[in-house]
């Protein structure tokens, strides 16, 4: 897949940036520390070009292998593993051939010149190349900061947070940011809500990126019948299903990033990957206009 995307800039909602994105599908027995470690690697090299990741650890059964290839069937792209098992990754192979999604086991190529140069025989240790490095603490630490900043918890110390997320309910703030978290992302989330202004402690951040999520008024309706009838809720305010109530809040999130110049994204066709991916994309260049402006 290689499409492009676009977001509502600041002030501007007709403006339109345009980026391609491909499926990156990394599969693995183990944690897949390697594979996410060596597909950002490569995936740096390239620009205007954004990976939207689908990793699956622990991928050590046949049936767990049919959820992947479900999977890989939906949006195909890049196939990049790390499986012992030869049955799983024999099969794992030749579904992608069928589909005509590239694929390539990372540590063939290791365990070649290994072989070849020690003249000894792999052992086939499923995760014996994990290890608690620094990034796997650097991403527990980020997961640990997302949880306890989860809709707006705590309020006092989003200056330590490396991205924020703004968005009335229903517009997938926590997913989004668990996601970014197990990428080693400090995501913090705070709720708009009608009749409640922003904090402006909030609006005077300066380390964190700030960003803003909407949907279109239908879906967010959709979303929130639901889930008003998944908790059986009752005596609930109309006005959460209320799709004009919600049209108000919708434009009172474009207003709010518009009058602060925070990039606004709409979630409505997105997936949460696609969303993180684009938000990743962000970052980046945010980081490095910080990385700028304290050079000059």
């Amino acid at each position: 897949m290689n499409d492009s995307q676009s977001i509502n800039s600041p002030g501007d909602d007709t403006v339109n940036k345009s980026r391609h994105y491909f499926h990156l599908h990394l599969v693995s027995d183990s944690t897949g520390e390697t594979l996410m470690t060596v597909a950002r690697a490569a995936t740096v090299q390239y620009e205007n070009v954004q990976e939207i990741e689908h990793v699956y650890p622990l991928v050590r059964s046949q049936k767990q292998l049919d959820r992947v290839i479900s999977e890989i069937e939906k949006a195909p792209g890049i196939v990049l593993y790390t499986l012992v098992d030869e049955e799983i990754a024999n099969r794992l192979e030749q579904k992608c051939r069928e589909l005509g999604a590239p694929f390539v086991n990372i540590l063939d190529p290791v365990f070649a010149v290994f072989q070849s140069y020690l003249n000894v025989t792999q052992t086939h240790r499923i995760g014996g190349q994990h290890e608690l490095d620094a990034e796997y603490f650097k991403r527990m630490e980020a997961i640990n900061y997302t949880m306890m900043h989860d809709d707006g918890q705590i309020w006092d110390d989003l200056e330590s947070a490396d991205i924020v997320l703004l968005g009335i309910s229903r517009t997938s703030k926590t997913p989004t940011c668990i996601y970014l978290a197990n990428r080693g992302i400090k995501a913090a989330n705070v709720p708009l809500v009608p009749g409640i202004p922003l904090p402006d402690h909030v609006k005077k951040l300066e380390k964190p990126m700030i960003v803003g999520l909407i949907a279109s008024a239908e879906r967010i309706q959709q979303i929130r019948r639901n889930r008003v009838l998944s908790l059986n809720s009752e005596g609930y305010n109309d006005t959460y299903v209320d799709r004009k109530e919600i049209s108000q809040e919708i434009t009172m999130t474009r207003r709010l990033c518009s009058e602060q110049s925070w990039p606004l994204i709409d979630v409505t066709r997105r997936s949460v990957e696609e969303t993180a991916a684009e938000i990743l994309s962000l970052f980046r260049d945010f980081k490095a206009d910080q990385t700028d402006a304290q050079n000059v």
